[in-house]
């Protein structure tokens, strides 16, 4: 399977009059799903680059003006690309057909902090979910002018394996962890869903909120090196796409060892660097996890 991150950039091929439909896909996560589904029946382009935050990214004027131009529109909702939501919302307003994966998921609420009661929009965290948005978005592009039905029904049941075959993998790696090791903390709440399908404790989030934009306070880091000398976990763990001093500065206030791991969370990499398509995230990201709170 082939990952979306080369669609990031305008094609060549765009620039001389591809006549493929047009999907263009706000995060690099489902522009990976996206892609993996449509092959080269379609051209795909993801707007969020690798290793970005999909919570502040930029686009540039062209690629405004393409989206708005899409003959399809695929986007993560429940509030996560806060810096793209104004072109989503430009490209809605001019009848661009979209699709909003957290509208085909059963959505979790934040239990605290600053954004509790709202929306978690990790989902893709958990792969049932992930399959959930490869059901419901097969018939959308299968609508699009010019696609073989039949070579995307077959694609999406490949993809579809595949995640399956990930998510029992990452079943079998949790199971393994001690009951009394299952606590995650991390730098940046992301983990609800994963938390919820395979039964682990969110501890907390030195960023309590569901947005790299907040700040956390004091208070914040002094209820995390309680709740991590309370819990004993011997690892917590930072995400790849913002800096993890805080987390650092977590672990030296504790009076423990602990280890911080960094885990590729809400962006994929580029093609060397660990996470370059969704199902070897998850794959790195449980070695890690179950690694980490098994030592």
């Amino acid at each position: 399977m082939t990952t979306a991150l080369a669609a990031g950039a305008l094609s060549a091929c765009s620039a001389t009059g591809d006549d493929r439909p047009l999907v263009v896909v706000s995060t690099n996560i489902l522009g990976d799903v996206v892609d993996n589904l449509v092959g080269d029946q379609v051209e795909v382009m993801t707007l969020m680059k690798p290793d970005a935050d999909p919570h502040s990214f930029e686009i540039s004027a062209q690629e405004a003006a393409r989206l708005r131009s899409a003959d399809l529109v695929v986007s993560n909702g429940l509030g996560l690309e806060e810096g793209l939501q104004q072109h989503l919302d430009a490209a809605a307003d001019e009848d661009v057909p979209t699709f909003v994966a957290g509208d085909v998921v059963e959505v979790l609420e934040y239990a605290e902090g600053d954004a509790a009661g709202t929306p978690d929009s990790h989902f893709w965290t958990d792969p049932a979910r992930v399959l959930d948005v490869v059901d419901a978005l097969g018939p959308v592009l299968a609508d699009l002018d010019g696609i073989d039905p039949d070579a995307l029904a077959e694609r999406a049941e490949d993809y579809r394996t595949e995640v399956e075959q990930v998510d029992a993998e990452m079943t079998d790696a949790f199971a393994a962890i001690p009951e009394e090791r299952r606590a995650l903390v991390t730098n940046h709440h992301v983990f609800g869903y994963l938390a919820d399908r395979f039964d682990f404790e969110v501890v907390g989030a030195v960023i309590p909120g569901g947005t790299t934009l907040a700040a956390p306070s004091a208070s914040d880091l002094a209820d995390l090196v309680e709740a991590v000398e309370e819990t004993g976990v011997p690892t917590i763990f930072a995400e790849s796409s913002s800096p993890d001093r805080l987390v650092q500065a977590l672990a030296s206030e504790a009076d423990v060892h602990v280890d911080v791991v960094e885990l590729f969370t809400e962006s994929l990499t580029g093609p060397d660097g660990g996470a370059p398509d969704y199902l070897t995230m998850m794959r790195v990201n449980t070695e890690r996890i179950a690694t980490g709170l098994s030592a």
